[in-house]
């Protein structure tokens, strides 16, 4: 079996034992899977061909992108693990169009600088954008902190490339922004976290690059306030808010903690702390004035007194340089390393609507106090688009009270008509929340497709189906 392997990608390029011991972890630490082995092929044409081998040998299957996944998505015990890191090219760059045709294995930050050094933007950005990978983001669908102006992955993907389980390839990648010719077969692949194919390449959309940014930490009165706070600045700005990202203050000091180089994001301590951040292409916005003001933030910060006088804001610190802004995100983008500092911990990655996270969180913490009184909790959430990441440190070791304990919050989410899964997928983590949440005539849709595009099985088996 290795011979056929080696034959298809090389030697240096197939890895077993000691060598494949990378990809038998994954970011949150609880899998720990040997697989059989790992390809790491360069081309589409060597993932189809090791799919083709697969589906004669009856092997399972795992793609692997930078192995950042929370929920268990990558677990690959005695599979053959198809890792994209390899297949890292940008192929293509078109200004007019505003497209980047992109291979599976270019990591999220190298995208980032490419399109940059064009004067362009690929907007989805989240904290693990160093190691992640095309193929990892698209395969759940991520979202990130620019959902709020941008959308999800599925938003910002024109066409893809895939190689289905019987090792065809499929070729959508057109960058067509209308295609009204039967089922979107793109967006069945986007979210489908590998178990449908593999995808190999994608087009994907760019936005001009900002040439401003106004970037605040604010403290509201309450959430709600927040919210009422970002509606008027999006109505003032005409849409220009980028991101807005709620972190309550027992979170905000235990980053101070983990950093005290960077301090509070206040002189006093709030318990509503909102990173907001405006972002304009229109130079006229970047030009500073006679008074060296930038009038992107000059306007940000006239809506915001207007704030203070009508009692919704109690505090507020706009960025007056690049490093201050770099402080104020490393502060939002130190969720995971938070949540680290205690074990074990539960992720609950949940969506409600943006007028109801107050309740949502006054809801869950209550619950939270009943059903396990020696846990504690970690909080941060995006703000614009009601996805809410309430981390749980379990005062129990029992996996069997810690299920029962995420049953109580998805309780919660689902009288409030939310969803239990808001943009870190399913994996094999949340098969009981899809057991028990999702609709049987969703749940057996899914499987009908699953059955008819991989009959065998073999692609990322035990993951998102229950």
């Amino acid at each position: 079996m290795l011979d056929d392997i080696r034959a298809i990608v090389g030697d240096r390029y197939l890895l077993t034992g000691d060598a494949a011991a990378p990809w038998a972890v994954d970011a949150t630490g609880k899998v720990q899977a040997a697989p059989f082995a790992v390809a790491r092929p360069a081309s589409t044409a060597e993932v189809a061909a090791l799919i083709r081998w697969a589906a004669a040998a009856g092997r399972a299957v795992v793609p692997a992108g930078g192995l950042t996944g929370l929920t268990g998505a990558t677990a690959a015990g005695g599979a053959l693990v198809i890792s994209l890191d390899r297949m890292n090219r940008v192929r293509e760059i078109r200004e007019e169009a505003r497209t980047v045709t992109v291979e599976a294995g270019v990591i999220l930050t190298k995208l980032h600088e490419t399109v940059e050094a064009r004067g362009l933007s690929f907007p989805l950005t989240f904290g693990a954008r160093g190691s992640c990978m095309v193929g990892g983001f698209l395969s759940t669908n991520a979202g990130g902190s620019n959902v709020l102006r941008y959308g999800n992955t599925r938003d910002l993907v024109l066409g893809i490339e895939a190689v289905l389980p019987s090792g065809e390839v499929l070729d959508l990648m057109t960058g067509l922004h209308k295609n009204n010719s039967g089922y979107d077969l793109r967006h069945l692949l986007i979210g489908a976290e590998g178990t449908l194919g593999i995808i190999t390449a994608a087009v994907l959309k760019l936005v001009p690059k900002p040439c401003a940014h106004a970037t605040a930490m604010l403290a509201p009165r309450d959430l709600p306030a927040a919210l009422t706070i970002l509606n008027a600045v999006q109505e003032d700005s005409g849409g220009a808010v980028e991101a807005c990202e709620f972190m309550p203050g027992d979170y905000v000091k235990a980053y101070a903690r983990l950093h005290p180089e960077h301090g509070m994001p206040f002189d006093a301590p709030h318990p509503v702390n909102v990173l907001m951040e405006l972002g304009s292409t229109v130079p006229r916005d970047s030009t500073p004035g006679p008074d060296g003001a930038v009038p992107l933030v000059a306007r940000f910060e006239a809506i915001l007194e207007r704030f203070f006088e009508e009692g919704l804001l109690v505090d507020a610190v706009v960025a007056r340089s690049e490093a201050q802004r770099r402080v104020m995100w490393a502060r939002r983008e130190a969720a995971a390393e938070v949540a680290g500092t205690r074990s074990p911990r539960v992720t609950n990655d949940v969506a409600v609507e943006v007028d109801r996270m107050d309740e949502f969180i006054s809801r869950a913490d209550a619950v939270l106090a009943r059903v396990d009184p020696g846990a504690g909790r970690s909080i941060v959430a995006h703000l614009g688009d009601g996805n809410i990441h309430y981390t749980v440190w379990p005062g129990t070791l029992d996996e069997a009270e810690q299920d029962r304990m995420v049953e109580a919050i998805e309780d919660i989410v689902v009288d409030m008509r939310g969803s239990f899964s808001a943009e870190h997928g399913i994996g094999s983590f949340k098969l009981n929340s899809m057991a028990r949440r999702k609709s049987p005539v969703a749940l057996e849709t899914m499987r009908a497709i699953k059955a008819a595009l991989d009959p065998q099985g073999i692609m990322n088996p035990g993951k998102l189906l229950p």
